[in-house]
């Protein structure tokens, strides 16, 4: 393949990845946008009455009431200091003020489907409760790794299910990737030993190891998940390189929920966030962004595989504030 081939093949991939974004923030868009157009009709100046409604619009989007006070916020600073603001720039202004509040939370330097280089294999710790597509997310990480030319291992430590071991064996299959796994009931700690072991000895870029769906209430559960991530070490000191935390974007204020109980158990490093596509609570993304200040790094809008894709804070407020799409 050429070179002028590779880069229409990328593009067209990127015009292909915006397109499902688009598609998947729809709901979220609509609901939100119907909203805002009802809060300004007949207004000709964005005042109080403007601010509160658009400060409903943006709760029934759950983008979360901290979030929705720091964005009306800096909404109402813009207003005193510019004086006046017609409703018609309302829109301009939200989505220079949201993406200005994405920016000042930290970037991930490897926000993309490759890997640092010094990190052999590179092992991604992937936790969250039962229901939120951690497996699927699992499988769809490991095909785009693998699309990138990585060698992919999956470790299937969520021995409290056998689902569970049947689900990602299912995923590794599909994707084309070995796993490594044990029967129901099998020391989880031993299971992620044995796959940063195995993928050490079989020269593996990356290992992506699945974990139990934990309820954030129960506290064994937790303890777990440290126990595992104190085994790894022992094997490869720095890892795990990256412990990241799916959660159900269709769930919106729940999801928070367990993002805080999470972030207080185990040093999350980034967050995925799933099923955004049919669902009108899009907003959550931004909440969490904003709440947490830890990298969203992948979102999920759509069931094919390549329909994960890597977070961009000014690709998704694109698509989120664009009426024509």
């Amino acid at each position: 393949m050429g070179l002028f081939d590779k880069i229409f093949k990328r593009n067209k991939e990127q015009e292909e990845q915006k397109e499902a974004l688009d598609e998947g923030l729809k709901k979220t868009k609509e609901g939100f946008f119907s909203k805002l157009t009802k809060a300004i009709a007949g207004k000709d100046k964005v005042d109080e009455e403007v601010l509160d409604e658009l400060e409903d619009a943006l709760v029934g989007a759950d983008v979360g009431i901290d979030t929705t006070v720091a964005i009306i916020k800096r909404i109402e600073n813009r207003v005193s200091k510019d004086k006046y603001v017609g409703t018609s720039e309302l829109n301009k202004i939200l989505q220079e003020e949201i993406m200005g509040m994405l920016t000042d939370a930290p970037t991930n330097e490897f926000a993309t489907f490759d890997v640092p280089k010094g990190k052999k294999p590179y092992v991604i710790l992937v936790v969250g409760v039962n229901g939120v597509g951690k497996t699927t997310t699992i499988g769809k990480l490991a095909y785009n790794f693998k699309q990138n030319g990585k060698n992919v291992m999956l470790g299937a430590a969520d021995t409290f299910r056998a689902a569970a071991v049947d689900q990602l064996t299912i995923w590794s299959e599909r994707v084309g990737v070995p796993i490594v796994k044990k029967e129901m009931g099998s020391d989880p700690s031993a299971v992620a030993f044995e796959t940063v072991q195995t993928g050490i000895a079989k020269d593996m870029d990356v290992v992506i190891i699945d974990t139990a769906g934990r309820l954030h209430n129960k506290a064994y559960l937790m303890d777990e998940l440290g126990k595992i991530r104190r085994v790894i070490s022992k094997k490869m000191p720095d890892a795990p390189h990256e412990v990241i935390l799916v959660l159900d974007g269709s769930t919106g204020q729940n999801a928070l929920e367990q993002a805080k109980h999470f972030t207080a158990a185990t040093d999350v490093t980034a967050i995925a966030i799933t099923k955004l596509d049919g669902t009108a609570k899009g907003g959550v993304v931004l909440a969490i962004a904003n709440q947490f200040k830890i990298p969203v790094k992948y979102i999920g809008v759509g069931e094919k595989m390549q329909d994960l894709q890597i977070f961009d804070k000014e690709t998704f407020v694109d698509s989120l504030f664009n009426l024509e799409k």
